[in-house]
């Protein structure tokens, strides 16, 4: 797969993100290397770990952040999964992940990272992976209402989500991991 061009496309993004910090700088080094030494590094056949991308939506106040409730880890986190073949960048498989989990058509993107992270995984069929996410800022249009994927018609979505649901920047439901509150935290301030 040397030249896929998701594999161009994640080395231009990487390449151009400015990192919030120091921590963040470091992690996009790690991720630069990754994407540099495994041919399938934005697939999740890539079984030393592979890109994923995920996204918070918000409201356009920035106030509320829409969060899901995962099946498998039992507790709320941003909307996101696996780079599909079809997805010609980061930034579209993040946006095509928010837009099937959450239900809501019409979400904006901010095509600028907010942040990385790296999390143990175990992926379908239980096997442990880590995945390297690229995490985007992505707003709602005005008085969007989620729709819990297994409300939705598309059976690929069954097992998606328990729950979806708005909470303020400032109530927050409990059990959320540092990494997923300081994701809100720097896209509540864009």
């Amino acid at each position: 797969m040397p030249g896929h061009p998701l594999l161009d496309e994640a080395n231009r993004l990487l390449a151009r993100w400015p990192a919030p910090d120091v921590s963040q700088a470091r992690l996009r080094s790690e991720f630069v290397r990754h994407v540099a030494g495994h041919r399938d590094s934005v697939f999740r056949s890539c079984t030393e770990g592979h890109i994923t991308a995920s996204a918070v939506v918000m409201d356009e106040s920035h106030r509320h952040a829409l969060l899901t409730l995962h099946p498998r880890l039992g507790r709320w986190v941003q909307m996101g999964g696996h780079i599909e073949a079809d997805d010609a960048t980061v930034e579209a498989a993040a946006l095509r992940e928010a837009t099937e989990e959450s239900g809501i058509a019409g979400l904006r993107l901010d095509p600028v990272p907010v942040d990385l992270d790296i999390h143990a995984f175990d992926c379908p069929k239980g096997t442990p992976n880590r995945h390297l996410d690229v995490r985007f800022l992505v707003v709602a249009p005005p008085g969007a209402v989620p729709v819990c994927s297994d409300e939705q018609a598309d059976w690929r979505f069954l097992e998606e989500s328990i729950d979806v649901a708005w909470f303020p920047v400032a109530a927050l439901p409990l059990g959320l991991d540092a990494s997923t509150l300081r994701l809100i935290a720097r896209a509540a301030a864009r």
